[in-house]
């Protein structure tokens, strides 16, 4: 049996995976900061990491593997979104929050074994603050309370690269207060009318960094086994966790591995909010089943770009449509070449392609790889319906009604041209979105596949 390798951001090579603890493997995913509808760029790391549990299960047992993902419910930009539409900040994150979770289980991601929300935990969010102030690496200016950036050696560490590169590189909050731009915020002052806490600095709310530390400690404890989350966020996010965490409990690491995805692009650029080409994933439910963008995510390397485009859709469509021929709901152990893909720092394209495999031989009979391939599907978080329910769901249409009307509205009259080259393109295009026409004498109709 394989051991499992996992790419550490910090080593920058993949390392053996060690847990500090087999029967408590611990994991830590940054969650989301609930302002506004999550896009597909958002997706990844959901179901990255929801794989990486997945397996971290199937390895260790379902009792021994802790996954932490927390909900960051205070932040500026969740203040000035719940300003600009009107709203209470406390109706805002509830609403947004249960938005993300019907996202969540429309990619088939399982829930966490715990997901803690930052307004529950501004205690333990103070208290980390004083023991930084008391050690030395945090000082109070103006009702603000910073960590000293130079007083941590290491700082840097994780992103490879100098203080002074990171400081021109990236968005660093300018303030008076500030010894040197260099230094983040750990507390904040808010004003009467903004969401706040009383603290021994005065009423006011944490910085987004101070969050995940408090939290994960809570949860998984000074040091933990591995810390997840986008290309994004190494710096400045996972960079200040480190900083704080290690200053604050005077431990060598936070996490042992340090694990990110790659970007979901748009025409190879990073899609995102700030350049307004993003997709939400709730743009995307009235089109596709879930398990299709599932699927066609994991079908790259997590660690690589993602560039989003239909044809890849189209193509884990169709996948998903031949495996579904042999879903079972019996389980089965699965074949080393399966587990030592996946042992290979989350090689899902390896993976997908021993699937394929089975498949070739599952049609000429072979139970057993017929039996494998369902399970290697369930383990891929493929599979979670049955074969009726995929076969009566979006993504076994992939069409809405609305387009298929419009199609068949526009072969009709190519039909009433006799432009029959483009009226056989339209049925073939039907056909391929699991659309099938039939014509009589007075009208077309038609109906899934």
């Amino acid at each position: 049996m394989s051991d499992l390798n996992l790419y550490n951001t910090l080593s920058r090579n993949k390392q053996l995976f060690v847990p500090l603890d087999k029967k408590n493997v611990r994991l830590y995913v940054c969650g989301p900061t609930v302002y506004d509808y999550p896009h597909v760029g958002n997706a990844r790391p959901l179901i990255v990491f929801d794989l990486l549990f997945r397996l971290l299960q199937e390895i260790y047992g379902n009792k021994h593997v802790q996954y932490a993902r927390n909900i960051t419910d205070v932040d500026d930009k969740i203040i000035d979104s719940a300003k600009k539409n009107s709203i209470s900040i406390n109706d805002l994150t509830k609403k947004v929050t249960k938005d993300f979770h019907e996202d969540c289980d429309y990619l088939g991601c399982l829930i966490p074994t715990v997901e803690p929300r930052a307004t529950e935990h501004i205690k333990e969010m103070i208290d980390l603050t004083k023991k930084l102030i008391d050690a030395n690496f945090a000082y109070v200016q103006n009702n603000h309370v910073y960590f000293e950036v130079s007083k941590y050696a290491d700082y840097g560490k994780l992103s490879n690269k100098k203080v002074s590169e990171l400081i021109a590189g990236a968005r660093v909050e300018i303030s008076q207060s500030k010894k040197t731009p260099a230094d983040f915020v750990l507390w904040k002052p808010s004003s009467s009318e903004e969401l706040g806490w009383d603290s021994p600095w005065g009423r006011g709310r944490p910085g987004w960094h101070l969050e995940c530390s408090a939290m994960s400690e809570k949860y998984l404890g000074k040091e933990f086994d591995i810390h997840g989350g986008g290309l994004d966020l190494i710096f400045p996010h996972h960079e200040n966790e480190i900083a704080q965490s290690v200053c604050a409990n005077k431990t060598k690491v936070l996490a042992n591995f340090w694990m990110h995805n790659g970007y979901v692009t748009v025409n190879k650029e990073k899609m995102s909010k700030s350049e307004n080409n993003f997709i939400t994933i709730n743009q995307l439910k009235d089109k596709y089943d879930g398990q299709v963008i599932r699927l066609a995510m994991l079908s790259t390397h997590y660690r690589q770009p993602f560039d989003w485009n239909d044809k890849i859709l189209e193509t884990s469509y169709k996948t998903l449509s031949k495996w579904y021929k042999f879903y079972s709901k019996k389980e089965v152990a699965l074949s080393q070449a399966l587990l030592d893909a996946l042992k290979d720092d989350l090689n899902t394209p390896q993976y997908i392609s021993e699937i394929h495999r089975l498949y070739q031989e599952a049609l000429a009979g072979n139970e057993e790889s017929a039996a494998q391939l369902s399970s290697a599907c369930k383990l891929l978080g493929l599979f979670n319906k049955d074969q009726n329910a995929w076969n009566s769901s979006k993504g076994e249409k992939s069409l809405s009604k609305e387009e298929i009307e419009i199609l068949i509205s526009e072969r009709n009259t190519a039909r009433d041209k006799k432009n029959f080259k483009k009226s056989d393109e339209i049925r073939d295009i039907l056909n391929d979105k699991g659309v099938l026409i039939e014509d009589d004498q007075n009208k077309t109709t038609w109906k899934y596949k």
